[in-house]
């Protein structure tokens, strides 16, 4: 018996978007210095949901003077005082984590099921995580009495909006500094709906501070003398033009960036389990993912019957309404991030891949693209070797296990990898060989607050997530 498909939309009604935002600057909303606004849509539809004030450099500077004045009384606050706000965020989060979940689906174009199940519990995890930190910063292995910097500037995508407010926000309040963030032009609702939840929460005027605006607010951010911690995650473009601008200055960085991580299966992986690995670790958040495992290298001996497996699984694949329970791939988050795609996936046909997609119908509206598998990928491949941020996977073959870290390894990026295979000793071999940050053994995509996240070489530097994210937001 087969069943029909039935459509099982989240309503839109549990969030109440305002049709225009201000900056959130010392507790209270207020209108960009010159007035200025922009518009945020939603890309499943390039519907309007509202329009948000454009930061200046003179807002800049009066959230980052806001900053520095609460930083002294929350500096000073007992740890367990500041765990207190940070344990009402976290509840406050849960709360409203079906407003929240809607919100971020509509802004950001994933899908409903990933925001509900995945996002929100982390967001809310992080800041519950951090405040069992606040009173204990004397044994997180830092020196006794461990200081907090000051001001902390924070420029965060658009791929995980509320999520990457959390790694952000979270350890940094934890340890006694104060907050300018900067959230992404294309999904700004979120940070400004987290503001409100600060406001819910008692939180002290001036202890987190939300700028809207284009990459020029979040340059002005980053350049401001009086800042004393840089945080970003976004693309490594940006990441080198901000290394570049605090080159020279006492501040402290931290740079999550790019990926383009190997997704290794072994002819005695489990197979089946391999292919949920592979779908969640390219097709999870359309591929909006940095740490997304976008290169797929298989062993010569099992690669045909894995790509069977693997396209069986994708035709099942279901492409559409963000905020329908059953989609599993939502929209591209912008039409500049389509194009990119688009190109990209056009050049691997060009240089000689042979691409594939499951039949779908896209919607008419909007920002889609269907996912994607390229074979026949050499190692020369554009789209074996740059960041494409969508749906798109590429397949290359090994033999061997040295051949496998030779291949894995052959990329200017190391945020993550993931190993398939059933022998324990050769997982902790291909660990140690690999350059990666993060190594997922049979399993792909899992995150948990207590553990550190971050990469080398064009990923970044610096960890955020467990103990070793406090180490960024302290004097050590």
């Amino acid at each position: 018996m087969t069943f029909d498909y039935a459509p099982a939309p989240e309503s839109r009604s549990v969030v109440d978007i305002a049709p225009s935002y201000g900056l959130f600057i010392d507790g209270e909303f207020a209108p960009a210095s010159d007035g200025k606004v922009f518009k945020t849509v939603s890309p499943s539809s390039e519907e309007v949901l509202s329009e948000v004030a454009q930061a200046t450099g003179d807002d800049v500077d009066r959230a980052v003077t806001a900053a520095r004045k609460a930083f002294e009384k929350w500096s000073a606050l007992p740890g367990a005082e500041r765990a207190k706000y940070l344990f009402r965020i976290a509840r406050i989060i849960q709360e409203r984590s079906r407003e929240l979940a809607v919100l971020e689906s509509l802004d950001n174009g994933k899908p409903i099921r990933e925001s509900r199940d995945a996002d929100l519990p982390l967001v809310a995890a992080h800041f519950f995580y951090y405040a069992g930190w606040a009173d204990k910063l004397d044994h997180a292995g830092y020196g006794a009495n461990p200081r907090p910097l000051g001001v902390a500037g924070q420029v965060i995508p658009w791929n995980f909006p509320l999520l990457m407010l959390a790694w952000k926000i979270a350890p940094a309040l934890a340890t006694g500094n104060t907050v300018v963030l900067k959230p992404a032009e294309t999904t700004p609702l979120s940070a400004l709906f987290f503001a409100d939840i600060c406001r819910q929460a008692g939180l002290p005027k001036g202890v987190v501070n939300i700028l809207t605006g284009d990459g020029s607010t979040g340059a002005a951010l980053v350049a401001h003398p009086d800042v004393n911690k840089v945080a970003f995650t976004g693309s490594t473009d940006v990441g080198k033009a901000i290394a570049r601008t605090v080159a020279g200055t006492d501040k402290k960085v931290t740079l999550e960036l790019g990926g383009k991580a190997a997704n290794i299966v072994f002819d005695d992986a489990p197979l089946d389990q391999a292919v949920e690995g592979i779908v969640n670790g390219i097709f999870f958040n359309q591929g909006h993912v940095c740490c997304a495992g976008s290169r797929l290298l298989v062993q010569e001996s099992v690669q045909d019957e894995l790509l069977d497996a693997l396209k069986r699984r994708m035709r099942t694949l279901r492409v559409g309404d963000p905020l329908d329970k059953n989609t599993d791939i939502g929209a591209i988050n912008s039409a500049e991030q389509l194009a990119r795609i688009t190109a990209l996936a056009d050049a691997g046909e060009a240089e000689g891949a042979e691409r594939w997609s499951p039949s779908c119908e896209l919607p008419s509206a909007g920002y889609w693209f269907a996912p994607t598998l390229f074979t026949g990928v050499t190692q020369a491949h554009r789209i074996a070797r740059e960041e494409i941020f969508g749906p798109v996977l590429s397949v290359l073959t090994f033999r061997t296990p040295a051949e496998a870290v030779e291949k894995a390894n052959n990329t200017p990026y190391g945020l993550s990898a993931g190993i398939w295979t059933e022998k324990g000793s050769r997982m902790l071999w291909m660990a140690n060989k690999l350059r990666a940050g993060v190594i997922w053994s049979n399993t792909f995509n899992k995150f948990d607050p207590a553990s550190p996240f971050g990469g080398y070489q064009e990923s970044g530097y610096g960890r955020e997530g467990g103990r070793h994210g406090l180490e960024a937001y302290l004097n050590v």
